[in-house]
């Protein structure tokens, strides 16, 4: 590792101070999207300062800046979440490309590493993209892989990036659900934007608090999620601060429970892009067809609702074969890879 220059020094971000706060923002952008251009997925500068400014009971957002003769040059950022995953702080660490090499974000990560066991964590997360030609281990380069396997961190995790170009043709769309309808007859689907309706607000909980452990999550070390009708609520108060709009859709059993789900969101921040976010089925409610079934419907809701989005951006862990080959019947189309990456600390 390179020695940081003199002068450097780092130092919290105060997201209320709004000079700081562009600065940190800008810093952030340029790195997260030069490797990548327009198929980066960086999260826009308001979406960054509604999670810093509230202090929420579901996790603590902070950020740090690296700076060098008063000029912001590399930025931290950790999420440690507060009612599960208690030993676990989720970072990033980004320099500004003319400035690598020179021991920045080192400084930047050995900072975080501090407050990390300052906050009890001993599990750090790190998500890294590069370019689909690379490979799925980046050997065929990517600074983020690079400098995460240089700092200690082990690749637990490889997804691919795929991105739909919208809309899909009505008529695929009305073949897959009539064709999975067939496998779940006693089944019912439910679509909304916006929050959860109040009689199916428990159901969501308990099955998107499945997703972090029940989806593939290769050599990660995650700690089943806390269910809480409370954290549901209170992210989507963040959501719509964030200026993001969800489109969600749910299959209920014969039974009354929520068994599946597909949700994904818009953002006024990046007109005509759309992002997947989560789809799972319950283990138990397997074989039915359920994936399909919910994401083709909740496609439908979006196109119905949302005729300016021309692209939806979709990430899979490549051993998930099953939610993959439903992608690429909708006509998704691999365009970066993604590394979750982990790192425990010692003592």
């Amino acid at each position: 590792m390179s020695t940081p220059p003199n002068g450097l020094g780092v130092v919290e971000l105060d997201p209320f101070d709004d000079a700081a706060f562009a600065a940190w923002h800008h810093v952030y952008t340029v790195a997260e999207t030069h490797e990548l251009g327009d198929v980066a997925t960086a999260w826009q500068l308001e979406e960054v300062r509604a999670l810093m400014q509230r202090d929420g009971t579901t996790a603590w957002v902070g950020g740090w800046a690296a700076l060098l003769d008063g000029r912001t040059v590399g930025v931290g950022w950790m999420r440690t979440p507060l009612r599960d995953n208690l030993e676990l702080a989720e970072l990033t660490v980004h320099v500004l490309p003319e400035l690598r090499r020179q021991g920045i974000g080192s400084a930047v990560l050995s900072h975080l590493e501090q407050v990390a066991r300052q906050r009890g964590r001993r599990i750090l997360n790190s998500l890294a993209s590069w370019a689909y030609g690379a490979g799925s281990d980046a050997a065929g380069g990517g600074s983020g892989p690079g400098f995460a396997r240089a700092s200690g961190f082990d690749l637990a995790l490889s997804e691919v990036q795929r991105e739909l170009t919208l809309p899909v043709d009505e008529a695929l769309l009305v073949a897959l659900a009539d064709d999975a309808a067939r496998y779940h007859p006693a089944y019912v689907l439910r679509s909304w934007s916006g929050p959860v309706p109040d009689d199916l607000l428990h159901g969501w909980a308990e099955v998107t608090s499945s997703l972090a452990t029940e989806a593939p999550t290769g050599e990660l070390e995650l700690e089943p999620e806390v269910v809480s009708a409370e954290a549901v609520r209170e992210h989507e108060e963040t959501v719509e601060r964030q200026g993001r709009t969800k489109y969600n859709t749910v299959a209920i059993s014969p039974s009354g429970e929520v068994v599946a789900y597909s949700d994904l969101a818009t953002t006024v921040h990046e007109p005509g892009r759309a992002y997947q976010w989560g789809t799972l089925v319950r283990r138990e409610h397997r074989g039915h067809r359920l994936g399909v079934a919910v994401k083709v419907a909740n496609l439908r809701l979006l196109q119905r609702e949302r005729p300016d989005v021309t692209r939806l951006t979709t990430y899979n862990a490549e051993v998930n074969s099953h939610m993959i080959g439903v992608n690429e019947a909708l006509g998704f189309r691999p365009v970066a890879r993604l590394g979750d990456f982990q790192k425990k600390l010692d003592g």
